[in-house]
């Protein structure tokens, strides 16, 4: 019978003949048996209990220990305070492996979840996830299937699961539009007086070289009276304004790759006060009053689409004339055509595919990658895009509103059984109103897969593109949990979407000394988002 310590005394006080010599637990060797017996207290045990485990999960992967089950009237059995048998014989113990002289069955409830996030392999996760320096990821080769990456059967097969390949190239595509934010946003300014000069644009993939800077221009103004309140932020009051470039692959590795020289197209989203306000413009427009009058899309994007500025092209000349210039510099080179945008850039970008397969003969393959896009025109445009085979790949927050407008604010599912419901009343195939229509193919995501991310996280947050590429990274399947292996950096989702972030992660980041608050400096390379392909 074992014998506990806090009755210790009243056994040598007996004069009993049997001599009492104090047993230790093997995983505590440390303990001198000459220290004086105390009595434990239910928080230092579980506090020990803890301790031996992760010492224990550093040197061998174990499994949550089986609870023991419920058993009939027995004499009870008494156990040490660290769960050993004092009454078992040697040649049990040795039978018995470390995690049994452990008695875990009385406190895994309560500790499992917590041993399990703060296991040394956990942190070590984490520290990697937090890390300054990207991790290495390589890519893998295309070669003869890059068509069907580009889209040349609507990505068939590859998005639910979703294969680890297209998964590398949309965040690439996404990271590219991240630049495309941060070159603006590093110098807003458009001169007055003169056309402007060539933006500076710092790729994070080396294999691209910048050939062009793009503008949109907004037909609306705002009145005089602004500017002479007002006077610094004039940048926000330019009817022009920066908002992407077109890259060109010019490297022979990466165009072996690849299976194709690349020619890309990034668009940053809303950024200016005037670009807000033509988002808001949202009566439908014909694309095309004589060729093809059914076909409409929101004013406000033709408008930023179309418009001239005072020194510079509309967005629309500025791409044709440089893919026309691209094309017949590469000629007889296999190319590709990727246009890839955000918000307000990824309707831009659809209105770009279809004005490219217009006014371009002889166009390469063409696809369009759009992260949080809204709805750009009825569902005659869609029709239109699909029937000049456009290949989009549009990638869905299901938490982002942005997705769901302009039009009727209702969910996808109703509003397409209320379509159906009219047009088969009428017969005719014809909607009494018209409405806005999403063209393409979808990739649906869901921030409450995160988790690292709050279920009820705002609408800046299920918008933000970091969070978008976030959530690639660790889609596997729609009825799949988030990917235990996702390599992508937590830095750049820390700095921008804090509140947002699980308190859990918050707090072990200041753990591990990591400056995480709002404006931090960033190192050298982490400009703005750390490459992590996969």
């Amino acid at each position: 019978m074992a014998i506990s310590a806090v009755n210790l005394h009243m056994f040598q006080a007996s004069g009993g003949g049997a001599s009492f010599k104090r047993r230790f637990s093997p995983l505590n060797p440390s303990a001198s048996s000459a220290t004086a017996v105390r009595p434990i207290t239910s928080t230092e045990s579980t506090r020990r209990h803890l301790a031996n485990l992760d010492r224990l999960l550093q040197n061998q992967k174990v499994s949550p220990p089986t609870l023991p089950h419920p058993q009939g009237p027995q004499e009870p059995t008494h156990q040490a305070d660290f769960g050993v048998d004092t009454s078992s014989s040697s040649s049990e113990k040795r039978g018995r492996g470390p995690l049994d002289l452990l008695n875990l069955g009385r406190i895994w409830p309560e500790i499992k979840a917590a041993a399990e996030e703060m296991s040394p392999r956990h942190l070590g996760r984490l520290r990697r996830l937090l890390s300054k320096t990207p991790e290495y990821s390589p890519r893998n080769s295309l070669g003869s299937r890059w068509r069907q990456y580009h889209g040349c059967d609507d990505w068939l097969g590859l998005l639910d699961p979703l294969d680890e390949n297209l998964r590398r190239e949309v965040i690439r595509y996404g990271e590219l539009i991240q630049v495309a934010y941060q070159a603006f946003h590093s110098n807003p300014a458009m001169p007055t007086e003169a056309a402007p000069k060539p933006h500076h644009v710092a790729l994070p993939d080396k294999s691209y070289n910048v050939t062009k800077s793009l503008y949109a221009t907004s037909a609306v103004g705002l009145p005089k009276w602004v500017d002479d309140v007002a006077p610094d932020l004039g940048w926000m009051t330019q009817r022009s304004s920066w908002i992407g470039y077109v890259a060109v692959c010019d490297d022979g590795r990466e165009i072996q790759r690849m299976g194709r020289r690349d020619i890309v197209i990034a668009l940053r989203g809303t950024s200016t006060c005037l670009e807000w306000a033509e988002n808001f413009r949202t009566k439908l427009a014909p694309i095309s009053s004589t060729e093809d009058p059914k076909s409409k899309v929101g004013s406000g994007f033709l408008s930023l689409f179309k418009t001239r500025g005072a020194h510079v092209p509309s967005l629309a000349e500025s791409v044709i004339e440089e893919v026309q210039r691209l094309m017949e510099l590469y000629k007889g080179e296999t190319l590709s055509i990727t246009v890839t945008g955000h918000s307000l850039g990824a309707a831009l970008a659809l209105l770009l595919a279809d004005e490219l397969t217009t006014r371009v003969s002889e166009l390469p393959s063409l696809a369009v990658f759009s992260f949080g896009g809204p709805r750009v025109g009825n569902s005659a445009f869609a029709d239109r895009i699909r029937a000049k085979n456009v290949k989009v790949l549009r990638v869905v927050n299901d938490q982002d509103v942005i997705t769901r407008v302009p039009g009727m604010f209702l969910s996808e599912d109703l509003e397409q059984r209320l379509k159906d419901a009219v047009d088969g009343a009428l017969k005719k195939g014809k909607m009494p109103w018209d409405s806005y229509s999403h063209a393409g193919t979808e990739l649906r995501l869901d921030t409450r897969k995160s988790p690292y991310l709050k279920p009820d996280a705002d609408v800046a947050c299920c918008h933000d593109l970091e969070a978008y590429l976030h959530l690639v990274d660790g889609f596997m399947a729609s009825n799949c949990p988030f990917r235990v292996n996702a390599k992508r950096s937590l830095v750049k989702l820390l700095n921008e979407q804090r509140t947002n972030v699980k308190k859990l992660y918050t707090s072990k980041a200041n753990a591990l000394t990591l400056n995480v608050e709002r404006g931090a400096v960033r190192p050298p390379n982490m400009a703005g988002c750390l490459p992590s392909p996969s």
